[in-house]
């Protein structure tokens, strides 16, 4: 074997490595790792959860829609069989066995939410990233941002799809025995409201 055909298959075995790692790391972010971002003192995820356990690709990505706390993902699109609903009225605050986030993440307690709307810290406003509609939240003083796309949700007896455009997020605790609070957000409209368990809304994690 000549040098150049050592040089040749050297080449190729060290672009096979650097694509492998590409790969593996491009998963492993989209899988189950997310750097966050650091916003009015509350580390939050960039992205939605998917699957329970699983970020989704990007932060445009709209992941699956969760009942209050129940650990079992919906689809954000179309039509579903079989939709569950169930609404769970034995707890004040969602319970860690059944939160969905990723390791080292959770759902976002109420006081976390409302730091979002913080105005001398946080800025907020609809806006339009890479073809998805949705609300980016921005540190003022570190520039910081996270971005809520907005992909509407399920209602709870029917589980069709409503009001895609607007969405939410869910938080940890309750409102009351049937109802909880969430985060709220359209085009126009940012606001801590409550609402039925059985609906189904994105979540988007904090750090423990």
């Amino acid at each position: 074997m000549n040098m150049n055909t050592i040089k040749f298959l050297s080449l190729r075995l060290l672009a096979a490595i650097i694509m492998a790692t590409v790969s593996f790391n491009a998963y492993s972010q989209t899988s189950a790792s997310d750097k966050g971002v650091m916003i009015n003192g509350v580390k939050w995820a960039t992205r939605n959860v998917d699957a329970p356990g699983a970020f989704a690709a990007k932060s445009e990505d709209a992941g699956m829609f969760y009942q209050w706390n129940i650990k079992k993902g919906w689809q954000t699109s179309g039509k579903i069989p079989n939709w569950g609903g169930e609404i769970n009225t034995k707890v004040d605050d969602w319970e860690k066995a059944n939160d969905p986030s990723p390791a080292g993440w959770r759902m976002p307690t109420l006081d976390e939410i409302q730091t979002l709307f913080d105005a001398d810290k946080v800025n907020n406003e609809f806006i339009t990233q890479n073809g998805a509609y949705g609300r980016i939240f921005t540190d003022k003083n570190t520039g910081n941002s996270i971005f809520l796309p907005s992909v509407g949700y399920r209602g709870g007896s029917s589980g069709l799809l409503n009001s895609v455009g607007s969405s939410g997020i869910w938080s940890s605790m309750q409102y009351n025995s049937s109802s909880a609070y969430y985060l709220r957000f359209a085009n126009g409209l940012t606001k801590v409201d409550y609402v039925a368990r059985d609906f189904g809304y994105s979540v988007r994690p904090v750090a423990e």
